[in-house]
C-alpha cells in the first residue's frame, strides 16, 4: 500500500478535488455541493478541506469538514469524502479523514463531528450512532447511518436536530 501524504487543500488543488469527487460519485451533485460549500463563508473552514496525495504528489483523496449546527450550537459535518476509483481501498480515504479530524482537534474546532455514511466504514474513526448523543438529522435515515464523533470528551456535546449548510439542500 502506498504511503499517503495528507495536507490542507490549496487554491491550486480545487480542480483536482473536483475531479476526485466527480470520479468517486455517479452524479455531479457532490462536486456541486463542495463548490457551494467553498463559496459559503458560514460553512467553509480554511484548513479543514484535506487531500491525500500519492507518492508523486498527485491528489487522489479528499475529506471535507464544514460548519453545521445542532439546535443552534456549532458542529462539523464530514461530507463528502471521495477517492479516485484507482486509489480506492488503499487507505487514501482513511488518511484524508484522519488528517481532517486531527486538523479539527488541533484547531480546537467544534466538539461534534457528524457524518451520514456507511456504518461499516466510519466506526474505524470512532464514529457511533448520533442518536446516542441525542442528535438526529432533519430527514429519515437508518439510525446506524447517521453517526457522530466527539473530538474531546471533556467538552460539552450539543443535542437536537442537525441544520446543514444550504449547499446540502436539506
Amino acid at each position: 500500500m502506498p504511503n499517503w501524504t495528507t495536507r490542507p487543500e490549496t487554491a491550486d488543488d480545487i480542480p483536482a478535488v473536483r475531479d476526485i469527487v466527480l470520479a468517486a460519485f455517479p452524479t455531479e451533485r457532490e462536486a456541486e455541493i463542495v463548490d457551494a460549500l467553498r463559496a459559503d463563508p458560514e460553512a467553509w473552514i480554511d484548513g479543514l478541506s484535506v487531500i491525500a496525495t500519492a507518492p508523486d504528489g498527485t491528489p487522489v483523496g479528499h475529506a471535507l469538514l464544514t460548519r453545521c449546527h445542532v439546535d443552534g450550537a456549532p458542529a462539523l459535518a464530514l461530507a463528502p469524502c471521495a477517492v479516485l476509483p484507482s486509489a480506492q481501498r488503499t487507505g487514501a480515504g482513511s488518511a484524508a479523514v484522519r488528517a481532517a479530524l486531527d486538523a479539527a482537534r488541533a484547531r480546537g474546532e467544534e466538539n461534534l463531528v457528524l457524518v451520514l455514511g456507511h456504518a461499516d466504514y466510519y466506526p474505524r474513526f470512532g464514529f457511533t450512532p448520533a442518536s446516542r448523543f441525542g442528535v438526529r438529522p432533519p430527514f429519515e435515515v437508518p439510525d446506524e447511518a447517521m453517526m457522530a464523533l466527539v473530538l474531546d470528551d471533556t467538552r460539552p456535546v450539543p443535542s437536537g436536530t442537525i441544520r446543514y449548510p444550504a449547499a446540502f439542500g436539506v
